[in-house]
């Protein structure tokens, strides 16, 4: 699943909409539409977004043995 569409997901489940999310990231709704729109989301980003909304981001490699290789 792209990461525009976890971000709108998140939205819906927070109850804001995607420009609150922005606002909340301390960036403007177009910029963040822009963003969204090219994909242009680094990790760190991603866990800064959580951070904002009060949640965790995860992003790792979960190797068939069930190991799990995380930032």
């Amino acid at each position: 699943m792209a990461t525009s569409e976890q971000l709108k997901i998140l939205c819906v489940k927070l109850d804001i909409s995607v420009s609150e999310l922005a606002r909340r990231c301390g960036t403007s709704p177009q910029a963040f539409s822009q963003k969204m729109k090219r994909e242009r989301f680094t990790p760190l980003e991603l866990k800064e977004i959580a951070r904002a909304v009060g949640c965790k981001y995860e992003s790792s490699f979960v190797l068939p043995n069930g190991d799990r290789i995380s930032e």
